[in-house]
């Protein structure tokens, strides 16, 4: 949770329903990473939800006692922190809210919501709130559930009535199927609510972003490559997603899963990378190139295992001579093209330098021909969670302190929409 310190949803007050299923769960995972990020959290429950799970657990990792009952008598408490004692928890749980989010949200939790039925305390609050309160679902529920034309048209009415209906998730169930249906994990549920929070600066653009390393083979089983993680890259393609940008990702190797909601494009050498960026960016407004892409690469890599010779006394023998050429350098390539040059394209480079980095990166903006270049200093960061960044620009430089990759890559989105304006 250290990436989401700070975040758009500090001082957030949500209110977290929960319906009936075994995704229960995972609310109380959802509950404690939401009050860890800096919201506070009101949980109310269904008498379904409770089979699953207790309400003692969900005041313990809210903090708050938990409401089961339009009946419950007891003083409820709006998001400014009132108490108030009319026994209408229905009305005044919403008042002051940020959200609604209903997670898990069953099919008929969903049917009813679908018709303003209200004979609970849950949807009773989701009838009752105030408009400008957005409700989210987290839907879960067993795969042929989730396909059923009742369950297909009323998503669908849901989001027109002005619900932010969710994704769900793919794989195992609780029953023993295997299909569409589960409920997002709670770190996917986080990211979808920092995404509704956060400011679209950029709606209406579309990005381009390259990120991680290239890998130039010597033969089918060695070759070059870096110590990027991509970690970077994901996060500034997290970010513009997040503001409102259209992105694609060109992923060199990483340990990193591929992000929900971004097109990526996985590559392996730095000819791919170039292939898929020229193939991508006539559609862009903004290329960000964050990958360690390969100076240069074997001028011939072996079609077979290259083996040991055995021509020493040591039976093991010399070491091969390689020969190297220079790949295409493709921030520059891109920075020279006639988008670009017209101002139709904005250019965002990145320098890992190991020494001296404001000259470096000053030096290479320069030699790029690109409006923004974005130094760090490689070893200190490569695979870590954290980061410290340079800007260069044609006005000086701007440092961007130490701080999570997530919190920077926020941060360099703000930069780039306040230059694009």
């Amino acid at each position: 949770m250290e990436q989401l310190k700070n975040s758009t949803l500090v001082g957030k007050h949500i209110v977290l329903g929960m319906t009936g299923g075994i995704a229960a769960y995972k609310a109380a995972e959802l509950c404690r990473a939401l009050v860890k990020a800096g919201a506070t959290v009101q949980v109310v429950m269904t008498e379904a939800a409770t089979q699953f799970m207790t309400s003692v657990t969900m005041q313990a990792l809210s903090g708050r006692e938990v409401f089961t009952s339009q009946w419950d008598s007891k003083a409820s408490t709006d998001g400014t922190g009132n108490a108030i004692s009319n026994n209408m928890a229905h009305i005044n749980l919403t008042r002051g809210a940020d959200a609604v989010l209903i997670a898990p949200a069953s099919a008929d939790f969903m049917a009813k919501l679908l018709h303003g039925r209200a004979d609970d305390l849950l949807s009773l609050l989701c009838l009752a709130k105030p408009a400008e309160v957005p409700l989210i679902l987290a839907p879960a529920m067993n795969m042929e559930m989730w396909a059923h034309p009742a369950t297909r048209r009323n998503v669908a009415q849901l989001k027109a009535d002005g619900a932010f209906v969710l994704d769900v998730g793919n794989g195992d169930q609780a029953c023993g199927e295997v299909g569409d249906g589960r409920m997002l994990e709670f770190d996917e549920i986080l990211q979808d609510l920092v995404a509704h929070f956060t400011p679209k600066l950029l709606a209406g653009k579309r990005a381009l972003i390259t990120a991680g390393p290239t890998y130039e083979a010597i033969d089918p089983v060695r070759g070059i490559t870096n110590l990027s993680s991509g970690k970077m890259g994901y996060a500034i393609a997290q970010a513009m997603r997040d503001a409102g940008c259209e992105v694609t990702l060109v992923a060199g190797r990483t340990a990193l899963g591929f992000p929900r909601g971004i097109k990526t494009i996985p590559v392996i050498s730095a000819n791919d990378m170039l292939a898929a960026v020229q193939t991508n960016v006539d559609n862009a407004d903004i290329f960000i190139a964050t990958a360690a892409v390969a100076d240069w690469r074997p001028t011939n890599a072996a079609s077979q295992k290259i083996k040991k010779d055995g021509s020493d006394k040591n039976g093991e023998g010399t070491a091969p001579t390689m020969s190297f050429v220079e790949n295409t350098d493709i921030l520059a390539t891109v920075a020279k093209s006639a988008r670009a040059s017209s101002g139709k394209l904005y250019c965002v480079g990145f320098a890992a330098e190991s020494e001296n980095l404001e000259a470096h990166a000053k030096a290479k903006r320069e030699r790029k021909g690109v409006p923004l270049l974005v130094g760090n200093i490689g070893p200190a960061t490569f695979g870590m969670d954290d980061n410290a960044l340079l800007l260069v620009d044609a006005n000086g430089t701007t440092e961007l302190p130490r701080a999570s990759k997530t919190q920077l890559a926020r941060q360099l989105v703000l930069e780039i929409a306040k230059r694009l304006k």
